[in-house]
């Protein structure tokens, strides 16, 4: 039997960063992971690289270029006629870019010297694990004095839509489409939903996202929301709230599906040619073996753990999906990296607090820290500053003006409390954000800071001046 210092089971965000981090710091590490690619080869870097955020941004992109040549490059005095959409090119740079990205995490496996295991893990006992391997059918048991749980996500599923990957789909489905669907129904509007509705949207679908919520994206800061729900609007999405799917039919004759939803008291029914499910993400933790060492999961099927990801057991860790707080990769592998430093002695933790969200439409929403309602909630007294990147030279520049940033301080100290953008780059501005939060900076400190001109960032150098009514050009 093989023993190690660390094993990891999953190789996605957090599992493989915490392998690498592990054999970084000298502990004998190994990761097994059960994902194959289409073709049936293994593919590490979970969801995340294989059928979650690097395909959706990989087609994100691919149809914002195509949308801005059609509406944006025009008013630039840029025109081309007779622009086109090739699907199949587009999925084909879509699977090349994961292709690129998970060899090179089997580059990194190597490089770090990790033992890679490509098949399914499962505890037998203490912690001794199962690996059943995908290539030739064969188990073997594995030993390490610390396991890693990092086994992440899958969509959750419906009963009123069952998916058969045909005409009903999960996220993974509507990111393989071949051909643009003419008329797309959305089941849910959180940020999956508005990603897939957003890539579809401007290839030319007609598409309608059905929300349970009564509010639209409630986790986010209400003026936020508030602001990018005008601009959806504007752009073709139709976002139907309060609508509660109660039954779906497939007509294979008209290659449709008929859903049928209620709003209050009112029911409703439309035809669409391909309906997505995305009702968010549930942990994946069966068939894990848990039972075999008595780890219990909580009514969701998340592993409990303390504030540094150890569980109940010792030497035992779970990180990422499986576990407490948001379902974001960036959060997983800051936890891979904190459980592998610890397991190696070293002081680590992980700062849940500065998390960066984002959701990639266009405009894109961003944020970091408290929201006003929670500040509110809570009873902690604080200021605003709001800056419109209508007023900057640069949004102008390039023709993409929608959207503003929110700066919250502390009334009485000025600590900044939290940020909210939404606009162009919102994912790549929010790191300032993250970086004074994690510095302990007031408001004061990023006003005071010098931002180049012209650039967006400067919107939220004047927001933070904003909370003290000092904004200059607005």
């Amino acid at each position: 039997m093989k023993n190690y210092d660390v094993i990891v089971i999953g190789a996605g965000p957090g599992g493989y960063v915490a392998a690498i981090r592990a054999a970084q710091l000298g502990l004998k590490t190994a990761c097994v992971d059960r994902w194959l690619d289409a073709t049936g080869k293994p593919s590490p870097g979970g969801t995340c690289l294989n059928v979650g955020c690097i395909p959706s941004k990989a087609l994100l992109d691919s149809s914002l270029h195509y949308h801005n040549l059609t509406h944006l490059l025009p008013t630039h005095g840029i025109r081309i006629g007779d622009a086109g959409i090739d699907i199949a090119a587009m999925q084909t740079r879509k699977e090349k870019v994961i292709k690129m990205l998970t060899t090179g995490i089997k580059g990194l496996f190597k490089k770090n010297k990790i033992t890679w295991f490509s098949g399914e893990g499962a505890f037998v006992s203490g912690k001794r694990i199962e690996v059943s391997n995908h290539q030739n059918d064969d188990k073997e048991i594995i030993e390490g004095s610390n396991i890693i749980i990092a086994t992440g996500s899958a969509p959750v599923a419906i009963p009123a839509a069952v998916v058969d990957n045909q005409y009903i789909v999960d996220s993974t489905g509507a990111l393989n489409f071949q051909t643009v669907p003419e008329r797309l129904g959305i089941i849910g509007a959180g940020a999956i939903g508005l990603e897939l509705g957003s890539v579809w949207n401007r290839l030319g679908s007609n598409v309608v996202l059905l929300e349970a919520k009564d509010a639209f994206l409630p986790e986010v800061d209400h003026d936020i929301a508030k602001e990018a729900g005008k601009a959806f609007k504007r752009q073709g999405l139709d976002i139907r709230l309060g609508a509660l799917v109660e039954s779906t039919k497939i007509d294979e004759k008209t290659g449709s599906v008929t859903v049928v939803y209620r709003i209050g008291e009112e029911m409703h029914t439309m035809e669409v040619d391909k309906l997505v499910v995305a009702c968010g993400r549930q942990p994946i933790t069966s068939g894990l073996g848990l039972e075999h060492i008595a780890l219990a999961t909580d009514a969701q099927g998340r592993i409990e753990v303390d504030s540094h990801c150890h569980t109940p057991i010792d030497g035992i860790h779970a990180i990422g999906d499986v576990i407490r707080g948001p379902m974001l990769a960036h959060k997983a592998s800051e936890e891979g990296i904190a459980v592998a430093e610890r397991i190696a002695g070293q002081r680590s933790h992980v700062n849940y607090e500065a998390i960066p969200w984002v959701i990639y439409t266009h405009p894109e929403i961003a944020w970091a820290g408290k929201t006003e309602a929670a500040l509110e909630a809570a009873g902690i007294p604080f200021r605003v500053g709001r800056f419109p990147f209508r007023a900057l030279g640069r949004a102008h520049g390039s023709g993409e003006t929608d959207g503003f940033v929110k700066i919250l301080g502390h009334a009485k100290t000025d600590r900044l409390l939290g940020a909210h953008l939404f606009g162009n780059h919102a994912s790549e501005l929010v790191a300032e954000v993250v970086t004074a939060m994690e510095f302990s900076a007031c408001t004061e400190d990023i006003a005071r800071i010098i931002h180049a001109h012209p650039t967006l960032s400067e919107g939220i150098h004047e927001a933070a001046l904003a909370v003290e009514g000092r904004a200059i050009h607005f």
